[in-house]
């Protein structure tokens, strides 16, 4: 089946009422959130995106495979240049062995703050779900809110070297909730009747910050993340990171009501600021007086700091790997990559004044290399058409120097960054592991690693500093799960191991976007195979250029 539909009116002039102050908000078709897109498995979807604001604009397919359609994938000057004002580009792609919630957003600035939309994957027609059949299904859309243009607070950030603005509320289906000023009466409901049960499907659009989701007096049964089934894990509370997706049943089972369904942030950053508000949402059973008020019950949510609710939560999540559904874990590895992730500080310009600490520019970096994008052609344009000068293919496979990440003083000698436009090859077919190391260089964080393309088997995660030599031996070959974010523990690492069989330029960066913004990417180079059907698609005519 081919879904062809128009977006149009990306950024036109849309009011948005929230905290009592009424902004021009850039929305997809006057809506915000953004449509919501429900298709199949096997679907190929014809996308047109009319750019009717002021700013340069892409979209992103969050989580889609993209197999042989990288053009397609959205990020700005990595797989395409930007769409500019009054410009177009048709996105056409196929869902291929995909079944879950995903989502999309935009890809260029911090856009995506407001351009947002739930990405609905079912299985095709006549197959069923690997679980119970829901009465009903619901998108939750967790963002984040500013009181101003999130393009300033960006802006105003790179401007100074300081870290940006915290935000001023986070949202439930666009929507702040009871607990914030003037959004009583617009606060997202949940229509429940007792006895049935309802699929939530939900997705972390927040900019920066990893939230627990907790329900009143309810249990969450999960039974899907990032567009990959699970085994059922029942539990009181989620972590959901940037970019990930969990998908929830919840069995209407209390005394008719009104249950909030709640958010706030897990902030694993020790001395950085965060919003630390909380959105609210509401299940609302059939059946209780209208002719009263009925105060919604609020479930208690961990502490801020949790680490170990959010570790023990993780550690819980294991691959379907059913007849239908199997994990099929390589366990040879071709490529074998140790990549830090964390933060730094660029010393300032003579003659200037900075807002980072002592006079500094925040930044980030991978491997020490702080990733600069380019603006004279797309990096996948300049691979495919050998656009000279664009970027360099020397990535390292491990860091540069060897350190104790993880140590409570690490030598201010490497808080320092190179910044560069680096990207790692890979031959096509190869199986790919990646261990991400957090640092304590000047803060260590949960960092939500994704890898644009592809989804990847998390094998393990730990505290510290990985050893090979011991660590190997915790590593889960059987029933991993399968994502395309990771949530690096703060202080800790991940392990991810998957097969390159998607060439293109895929980028490999850190969720939360003042991470993105300071450099925490990089870009991995598949390289085309030997057959057709293992190399990339012909460029679109349509594709944008940098330069016209």
């Amino acid at each position: 089946m081919v879904m062809a539909m128009v977006m149009g009116s990306i950024g036109q002039a849309t009011p948005v009422k929230r905290l009592c102050i009424t902004h021009e908000v850039v929305t997809v078709n006057g809506q915000y959130p953004g449509p919501m897109l429900e298709v199949r498995n096997g679907d190929t979807l014809v996308i047109t995106a009319i750019n009717k604001s002021k700013y340069n604009v892409t979209l992103h397919w969050h989580g889609i495979h993209q197999l042989r359609t990288a053009w397609a994938d959205g990020p700005q000057f990595v797989t395409q240049c930007p769409i500019k004002p009054e410009g177009r580009y048709t996105y056409m792609f196929t869902i291929e062995g995909q079944e879950g919630t995903l989502w999309w957003h935009a890809h260029s600035s911090w856009l995506r703050a407001s351009v947002f939309g739930a990405l609905i994957i079912r299985p095709k027609a006549g197959s069923p779900y690997p679980f119970r059949l829901p009465d009903k299904e619901f998108p939750v859309l967790l963002g984040e809110w500013w009181n101003r243009d999130p393009i300033d607070v960006v802006n105003q950030a790179s401007l100074t070297g300081a870290a940006p603005n915290i935000s001023d509320a986070f949202t439930i289906n666009g929507q702040p909730g009871d607990l914030y000023p003037c959004s009583i009466s617009e606060t997202s409901v949940i229509p429940m009747k007792k006895g049935k049960t309802y699929l939530l499907r939900i997705i972390n659009a927040a900019m920066n910050t990893e939230l627990f989701v907790s329900i009143a007096s309810h249990t969450m049964e999960v039974v899907a993340i990032d567009a990959a089934y699970t085994k059922p894990v029942r539990t009181s509370v989620i972590m959901i990171a940037p970019g990930q997706t969990t998908d929830v049943l919840v069995l209407a089972d209390q005394p008719p009501g009104r249950y909030y369904i709640a958010a706030r942030a897990y902030a694993s950053a020790q001395g950085i600021a965060f919003d630390n508000t909380t959105t609210t949402a509401i299940l609302e059973y059939e059946g209780i007086p209208k002719t009263e008020h009925v105060q919604a019950v609020m479930p208690v949510l961990p502490a801020y700091n949790d680490t170990n609710t959010a570790t023990a939560f993780a550690s819980k999540l294991r691959s379907l790997n059913s007849g239908d559904h199997p994990s099929a874990v390589p366990l040879h590895v071709d490529e074998n990559l140790f990549f830090t992730v964390g933060l730094g500080l660029f010393n300032c310009n003579p003659g200037s004044s900075c807002g980072g600490p002592n006079n500094t520019r925040f930044t980030a970096s991978m491997n020490n290399i702080s990733f600069i994008v380019p603006t004279r052609a797309s990096i996948l344009e300049a691979h495919v058409k050998g656009i000279q000068g664009v970027f360099t293919r020397d990535f390292p496979a491990m860091p540069p120097v060897v350190f104790d990440y993880t140590a409570m003083n690490v030598s201010r000698s490497l808080w320092q960054p190179i910044p560069g436009t680096k990207v790692y090859p890979i031959k096509f077919g190869s199986v790919v592991q990646i261990v991400f190391q957090d640092t304590n260089i000047f803060a260590a964080e949960n960092h939500p690693m994704h890898i644009h393309g592809y989804q990847f088997y998390v094998l393990a995660e730990g505290f510290g500093n990985f050893n090979a030599a011991t660590d190997t031996a915790k590593f889960n070959l059987v029933d991993p799960p399968l994502r395309n974010t990771v949530a690096v523990p703060v202080n800790g690492w991940s392990v991810i191991r998957f097969v390159a069989n998607n060439p293109g330029t895929w980028y490999m960066h850190c969720h939360l976007d003042v991470h993105i913004t300071w450099g925490l990417a990089t870009v991995l180079l598949v390289e085309n195979g030997v057959e057709e059907l293992e190399s990339l698609e012909p460029i679109p005519e349509d594709y944008p250029l940098c330069v016209d």
